[in-house]
């Protein structure tokens, strides 16, 4: 299955990907007439009842072949990101690739931006990247979860550009909380993607793309840090909710600037792309 958050008058909606457009979610386990947010249906648990009636072929309804789209959802309880876990993209920066741990941080949702949305430059940045990532929805509870049951707590994959101020962050590194939580420096959606869509995650290839061109990518086989062993590994510092997203980190980052439109690419993924603007 595969979901987007729609436009729909002066709300924003979760709808299904259908072959000929997307169906607002209604009148599916118990949802409201007037459709849900995907954030709602997350947290309420009734994300997992319309997976299943979408199986049973039962999601179906009026379709909107050019709905306008929007964040997945803004108000997550949490977003983690994590850094240089590529080998590749440690080197860009100098770095040491991290062997035991992840370097992991979090970020406000007030940086949260949809397809389409503008990232905006700011006045004290003079060197912003863009980096297009895999990541991860939780989709239930989850304490303390093994490695080996972490596809259980999740909903489904994204695509996620992530910005940074590295001129900010290189001056020092403790500042990386401000140098990544400028708003609009975390878009995500188009698609949430349910891992039954995917025949191996390993194989996916994560691409950054600046103007239309290929800058940088490599496959998720080569993380450091394996999605599932993300989830484990989080679900013991803290109990992760539904909603909750774990973006796994970059194949490589690109400076961005002022009338450049920055794309995730993710094989199979519909790309988000945002314009920038300073």
């Amino acid at each position: 299955m595969r979901l987007v958050t729609i436009r729909h008058g002066d709300r924003e909606i979760a709808a299904v990907v259908l072959p000929d457009g997307v169906a607002p979610v209604r009148g599916v386990d118990g949802l409201s007439g007037e459709g849900a947010d995907l954030l709602s249906l997350l947290e309420s648990g009734r994300f997992y009842g319309l997976k299943e009636a979408y199986g049973r072929g039962e999601v179906q309804g009026e379709t909107l072949p050019r709905a306008s789209r929007a964040p997945l959802y803004r108000r997550p309880r949490k977003i983690w990101g994590i850094g240089l876990n590529y080998v590749e993209h440690a080197g860009d920066l100098q770095e040491t690739v991290p062997s035991r741990e992840p370097a992991s941080f979090m970020r406000p949702d007030t940086t949260i931006i949809g397809p389409g949305d503008e990232i905006v430059l700011p006045a004290q940045s003079d060197r912003v990247t863009a980096e297009g990532e895999l990541a991860l929805v939780i989709g239930r509870e989850a304490k303390d979860v093994p490695e080996e049951e972490a596809p259980s707590v999740v909903a489904g994959f994204t695509t996620v550009l992530d910005m940074t101020a590295e001129d900010i962050l290189r001056r020092n590194p403790r500042y990386l909380t401000r140098a990544k939580s400028f708003d609009t420096f975390f878009s995500f959606g188009p698609e949430l993607v349910t891992p039954d869509e995917i025949a191996d995650v390993d194989a996916l290839e994560v691409a950054t793309v600046l103007n239309g061109e290929v800058r940088r990518s490599n496959t998720v086989s080569n993380m450091t840090f394996s999605p599932w062993w993300l989830v484990s590994f989080h679900s013991k510092i803290m109990t992760l909710l539904p909603g909750d997203l774990i973006s796994t980190g970059t194949p490589g980052a690109v400076v961005i600037q002022e009338g450049d439109v920055a794309e995730c690419r993710i094989t199979g993924f519909e790309p988000l792309s945002n314009p920038v603007v300073r």
